[in-house]
């Protein structure tokens, strides 16, 4: 898993405001779900992959961040594809209760390339954010909110920890599958129920870990005189910058032309990809 470890690097990314990464990250969301034609989707594709090498981080490392969800995004596609309905068309092929329309395959494909690209963007932002970049970004852009008595540090800091603790957690489910494994249990069972009876071993001692973790780390705060937000300064003070802002206009301006292109006005999108 990926999501939550920092791949160090010195690319225009990795030294972007946190904010307006986080920004970018909202709008790009906001973005996927706007796409409908394949047009659209390919447009939003090309500009993750230029992402990715402008982070100069190695793409099958992005890519394992994938691995996660794969089996949703298929199980997904497969029922999407077979209890799709199109009452306007005839069905392509059909067995019993299955009918599988062209239009379905189609929805299936978006819905899953739609998955990916939710997973892709999220992913390239924590491998070239600390946690702590985050944090900060996430406290900043949320600090109008403090005029209304909302824990906006305290909100930013579970993220932040939360963030630390993913590698962690999962290096000692890899510690205690191990150990399990030495006593004999059988995780590489094709038997799905053996599985699932195989992990009820590990996620227990996985959880008093877990809370054991939470309480050692509360400690270490409260001996260091955590008090909330109140009167704490930052080390590194986040300051915007002229590429930043104009990173986000071209965000802003990408949305736009897929919002061309969902109306299948390629022409526009097109004329507007060249005035950018």
């Amino acid at each position: 898993m990926t999501i939550g470890q920092y791949y160090p690097s010195n690319s225009v990314v990795h030294r972007a405001d946190p904010r307006f990464k986080l920004l970018i990250l909202i709008l790009f969301i906001v973005t996927v779900f706007f796409c409908e034609s394949f047009f659209s989707f390919g447009f939003m594709t090309f500009f993750v992959i230029v992402t990715i090498l402008l982070a100069r981080v190695p793409i099958l490392k992005v890519l394992k961040g994938l691995k996660m969800i794969i089996i949703i995004v298929l199980i997904t596609t497969l029922l999407m594809t077979v209890f799709y309905t199109d009452p306007n068309s005839k069905p392509l092929a059909e067995w019993g209760i299955f009918h599988i329309y062209l239009n379905g395959i189609y929805a299936a494909i978006k819905l899953a390339w739609r998955l990916l690209l939710l997973v892709l963007m999220p992913t390239v932002l924590t491998l070239t954010s600390t946690p702590t970049e985050l944090c900060d970004g996430l406290e900043s852009l949320l600090s109008p909110l403090k005029k209304i008595k909302f824990p906006v540090h305290e909100l930013a800091l579970i993220m932040s920890i939360a963030l630390r603790l993913i590698p962690t957690l999962i290096e000692e489910t890899d510690k205690i599958m191990n150990a399990q494994k030495a006593r004999g249990a059988a995780f590489e069972s094709r038997n799905p129920f053996k599985k699932i009876k195989a992990m009820l071993p590990v996620l227990i001692p996985l959880f008093v870990s877990s809370f054991r973790r939470a309480d050692d780390l509360a400690d270490a705060m409260d001996s260091r005189c955590y008090r909330g937000a109140k009167g704490r300064t930052r080390m590194k003070k986040l300051h915007c910058r002229v590429s930043d802002v104009v990173a986000l206009l071209f965000w802003c301006a990408v949305t736009v032309c897929v919002l061309f292109l969902n109306y299948n006005w390629f022409g526009w999108g097109f004329i507007a990809v060249l005035g950018l």
